[in-house]
């Protein structure tokens, strides 16, 4: 069998600009070569923390996967036990405060961030030296997938707490040659004048407070769209891949809007390329596509993504479900990547879809049809039971002053029927006050359930 450097030197010649990619053969490496490159990271990440880690020596151990003979090819590797987020929740309530998912001893470790406890109790998560160093090998792909790179100023509105957020970004920003300005620890309004100040060329945020500092600047008398900014890169939420949010983004930075993907527990996953596909990474990652109800291989590539990361050692996590719904695609990219496609970027969480009427309804898809409405600057979905059935409604803040309350009706019932020709049911659609629904700097909360009728 070749060794790594032998597939990657065996890859294709390097496809158009080579300033586009951190390595053009190795993202345009085969798919039978990117498989057995993949195998030459785990085989040997595999022994180190079927050795060294408790928690997956343990896993592993009762499951008797990998402790009687060698792990010797792919069929071994998918008898291998799924990792989930609810076991290393418990993990760390058994052994607090970081659990046993360590393969070194503690004082190796240098970083310590957490989930942002969206969906419940948050994972503390501790990175050594080598460990954090490929978060940021793995946030170049971003960077340089967007044309960012030397020369560039990178603005973070970002409130730097523990939340790994974009952390990680801020720190390759060194490494890409970029420099960093960091947003965090102000307002709106200040941000707001930092941008103003410095006059960064890149965006970095949540796609909800990108729009949320287009809205402020707007009331503030600025055009956000002649601040400067060419590029616009977002992680947190599916917005930046769900096509009527990516324009109104694009729209109010006069910009180009990027999505990345990523988990605090597996990695920075994904980046747009040049084309506006939405990759995996999969010289760091290995993918696979599961049926949420019977955990086997998803017929036509669409399911929920299950990963392996093949460069975080200290803390791994190994056929790890997600809960991000996927269609994956592994046909090569107009972009000269062989990497798999997630089509359409993250589609939902399977715990955020709704079931209403026998019907699966998405998140995305009714942020689709909102953002669609220019004169809707911000949303809510609200979820009641009537007589034992989810009932959903959609509360959108329309400036009415603004637009009056014409063009309001207008827009509540073009609302409503492009709700359900899209989500193929009925769903109610009502306007709000101006600024009377929450903003989001980090994760948006826009699903809320309502009690009674």
């Amino acid at each position: 069998m070749r060794d790594r450097d032998q597939i990657v030197r065996g890859g294709a010649e390097d496809p158009r600009d080579p300033a586009l990619f951190v390595d053009p053969t190795l993202e345009s490496l085969p798919r039978a070569d990117l498989a057995e490159y993949q195998w030459q990271r785990f085989a040997p990440l595999f022994e180190r923390v079927l050795r060294d880690n408790p928690f997956y020596r343990r896993k592993w151990s009762d499951a008797g996967a990998g402790t009687r003979r060698p792990l010797r090819d792919w069929e071994d590797f998918r008898a291998l036990p799924f990792t989930t987020k609810a076991e290393l929740v418990r993990d760390q309530e058994d052994a607090p405060p970081f659990g046993t998912d360590l393969t070194f001893p503690l004082h190796r470790y240098v970083r310590l961030h957490q989930t942002s406890g969206t969906t419940g109790r948050p994972l503390r998560w501790l990175d050594t030296a080598e460990s954090w160093e490929w978060w940021l090998r793995c946030w170049s792909f971003v960077y340089r997938a967007a044309g960012v790179g030397p020369g560039d100023r990178i603005f973070f509105a970002f409130s730097f707490g523990p939340f790994i957020g974009f952390w990680a970004g801020f720190d390759a920003a060194r490494r890409i040659g970029a420099m960093a300005i960091p947003g965090g620890g102000l307002d709106t309004a200040l941000r707001l004048r930092l941008i103003q100040d410095t006059r960064p060329t890149v965006l970095v945020c949540t796609p909800s407070y990108a729009l949320r500092l287009a809205e402020a600047a707007r009331a503030a008398g600025m055009d956000s769209a002649a601040l400067g900014i060419r590029v616009t890169i977002h992680a947190g939420e599916p917005g930046a891949s769900i096509p009527s949010t990516r324009q109104r983004i694009a729209t109010a930075w006069g910009a180009r809007c990027v999505d990345h993907t990523g988990l605090t527990e597996v990695g920075a996953t994904g980046f747009t390329c040049p084309e506006g596909e939405v990759h995996l990474n999969e010289s760091e990652f290995i993918a696979e596509v599961l049926d949420p109800a019977t955990g086997r291989v998803a017929p036509q590539g669409e399911g929920e993504l299950v990963l392996t990361n093949l460069g975080r050692e200290g803390s791994p996590v190994v056929r790890y479900r997600t809960g991000d719904r996927v269609r994956l695609a592994t046909e090569p990219c107009r972009c000269g990547r062989t990497f798999a496609r997630m089509v359409g970027g993250i589609l939902g969480r399977t715990d955020d879809m709704l079931i209403v009427r026998g019907m699966n309804v998405f998140p995305s898809v009714i942020e689709d049809v909102v953002r669609r409405f220019d004169c809707v600057d911000e949303f809510r979905i609200e979820v009641r039971r009537q007589a034992e059935m989810a009932e959903l409604r959609v509360l959108v803040e329309i400036d009415q002053d603004r637009y009056g309350p014409e063009r309001v009706e207008r827009t509540l019932r073009d609302l409503r029927d492009q709700l359900r020709a899209a989500c193929g049911l009925r769903i109610e659609a009502d306007a709000v006050p101006a600024g009377s629904l929450p903003r989001f700097e980090l994760k948006a909360r826009r699903i809320v359930r309502v009690d009674g009728p």
